[in-house]
């Protein structure tokens, strides 16, 4: 019998924690992005205190990259587990490909310099979507087999 698991709907405890802890990230991540907006079109800090204040909306980044890290070594169902390190993989194989595309074409003055907003974390979190995706195409696909 083949184990048919939706990822969507598979809320082991491990899965329950992981959720909780993004949606506190991602609730600290939306404040900051604002405060630290507000921040910098009202009175733009200056100096070391720039830098600080900058740097704060990436925090909860990094604290989502935790979270995912912790859910991968918490899952305890093994092929719960196989997913999400192959949609983790997907995501970094598509950052690095984009990214590494992106930069060449900036070395050869193809593209201006910069990334218009949209750098490495974005890319990798559009992959990590699009991976959970193809899990879910290859799951039904195996499921009607």
């Amino acid at each position: 019998m083949q184990k048919e698991l939706s990822m969507s709907r598979y809320r082991s405890p491990a899965m329950q924690r992981y959720l909780r802890r993004l949606a506190g990230f991602m609730v600290v991540y939306v404040g900051l992005i604002f405060a630290v907006g507000y921040i910098f079109r009202i009175a733009p800090p200056t100096g070391v205190l720039a830098w600080v204040v900058a740097v704060l909306p990436a925090l909860p980044i990094l604290g989502v990259f935790w979270t995912i890290a912790r859910l991968l070594a918490e899952e305890t169902d093994e092929y719960m587990r196989q997913l999400l390190v192959r949609q983790s993989l997907f995501a970094t194989a598509f950052c690095l490909s984009i990214m590494t595309v992106w930069e060449f074409l900036q070395n050869y003055e193809v593209v201006p310099a910069g990334n218009g907003g949209f750098g490495a974390a974005f890319f990798w979190f559009v992959g990590l979507g699009l991976g959970g995706a193809w899990n879910a195409l290859t799951n039904r696909a195996e499921a009607e087999e």
